[in-house]
């Protein structure tokens, strides 16, 4: 274990050559590849998204998503719990368990979710290791 790493982190995800960056309702974060989006979602937020209601395994329907891949021509919903990150990802859309979980990183986004094909407000600037990048301020977390 790679000193100053938490126990958890090297546990709980499976092994990754590098951090890839996605966007989350307009705000991009780095992730770790090779691990669901779900597992993502817990490397942005591993204080919160452990204790949500997930079951890991497609029967709760709580990580849905609404995604859109570099090569697709519209999102479509997915499972993040089933679904591997990759490059590029662009989630318009999360199921309200994420939303609860993932507000403090998403800040006001998180509050005025885009509808269903409607996009999402666009981010600039090189994405940091588990913070967000993108942010149009005026936000502050309770």
């Amino acid at each position: 274990m790679a000193e100053g790493e938490a126990p958890f982190m090297s546990e709980v995800f499976r092994p990754y050559e590098r951090l890839v960056e996605i966007t989350i309702l307009g705000k991009t974060f780095l992730v770790p590849d090779r691990n669901s989006l779900l597992r993502a979602f817990q490397f942005i937020s591993p204080e919160t998204i452990p204790y949500g209601r997930f079951c890991w395994n497609q029967e709760c329907q709580y990580c849905r998503v609404n995604c859109q891949l570099p090569d697709d021509d519209q999102p479509r919903p997915i499972l993040s719990c089933k679904f591997i990150v990759s490059e590029g990802m662009n989630i318009s859309e999360l199921a309200p368990e994420l939303v609860g979980c993932l507000r403090t990183k998403l800040g006001q986004t998180a509050v005025t979710l885009p509808r269903a094909g409607e996009d999402a407000p666009g981010s600039d600037g090189p994405a940091e290791e588990g913070n967000v990048v993108g942010d149009t301020g005026g936000t502050s977390t309770p």
